[in-house]
């Protein structure tokens, strides 16, 4: 006689209920699946290859065998799609691990220590938002030469300050509350309390931020690539697409659409999904709406 299969717990069934029937989650969370599932295609197969060059069938029309066409040097169109997801999920999430690896650390640090340490972090937090993404990117080009490397690294320290903000501001809370007043009373040093109770409570807010801040992270990695700075030739780049269509915008503005599409629908999709989660992990917020 074979087992029964174990049953979800009431909590997560409880929040499985609740996520299905919220419209910006649903939403949200299948245009991310799709954003994944494109990336994921284009380990193990594309129509073509993205980096094949056929002058012959460039700016091919829409056809069983290119279907959405070609673009100028007669490249497939979906080929260059799926390989640009896969470029602009790896930015993303190198980008926003490095915000959140260091801009976190940095945050608990500031909360813990207060006085003079979370002053200095603050104020170093502020000194780097004076720099976005884009101006980062240019300043490290001038210096270690255009190229995807160098735009995750200027990504990922614009989501440094980001990801500190939310982090001290969220364990400040936490530091007030009565159970680590009581770990405190306990003997339990400032290290300690940090990990076994100030990031647990703290984490799925820093989740719904992540999934924000990636987002963030692709539009960055769009903008620029288009403007030369980030994905180099011949890998396939969102960004790159633009640029390469705006010449064509009056003759084959199709083009750019694709592209153009694509980049609207991974962030839509990301931004819809950190909103659903946020009004899942907090439903006082989707009260007040």
């Amino acid at each position: 006689m074979t087992g029964a299969a174990p049953a979800m717990p009431i909590g997560a069934a409880a929040f499985l209920q609740r996520a299905l029937r919220h419209r910006s989650f649903v939403l949200g969370g299948v245009l991310a699946l799709a954003l994944i599932v494109a990336a994921a295609l284009s380990l193990a197969w594309t129509p073509w290859s993205p980096y094949e060059i056929d002058m012959a069938k460039k700016l091919a029309r829409p056809s069983a065998a290119h279907w959405l066409g070609t673009d100028p040097l007669g490249r497939d169109v979906v080929s260059l799609l799926l390989v640009g997801a896969r470029n602009s999920i790896v930015v993303g999430l190198i980008a926003v691990g490095i915000g959140l690896a260091v801009g976190v650390a940095l945050g608990l640090l500031a909360a813990a220590r207060r006085g003079w340490v979370e002053e200095a972090i603050m104020r170093l937090s502020d000194f780097t938002f004076a720099f976005p993404a884009i101006l980062s990117a240019i300043m490290m080009t001038a210096i270690l030469g255009p190229g995807i490397v160098n735009s995750i690294i200027a990504i990922g320290i614009f989501n440094i300050p980001v990801f500190a903000r939310v982090a001290r501001a969220a364990a400040k809370a936490i530091w007030a509350r009565e159970f680590v007043l009581a770990a405190r009373a306990a003997g339990k040093g400032p290290t300690r309390i940090t990990f076994d109770h100030v990031l647990p409570n703290i984490l799925s807010l820093l989740i719904v931020q992540a999934t924000i801040q990636f987002a963030l992270a692709i539009l960055a990695e769009a903008a620029l690539s288009y403007l030369g700075l980030g994905t180099q030739p011949p890998q396939p780049s969102w960004g790159r697409m633009l640029n390469e269509a705006q010449t064509l915008m009056f003759t084959d503005p199709r083009l750019a659409v694709y592209p153009g599409v694509a980049i609207a629908l991974s962030v839509l999709g990301l931004n819809l999904l950190g909103d659903g989660l946020r009004d899942l992990i907090d439903p006082r917020l989707a009260r007040k709406r």
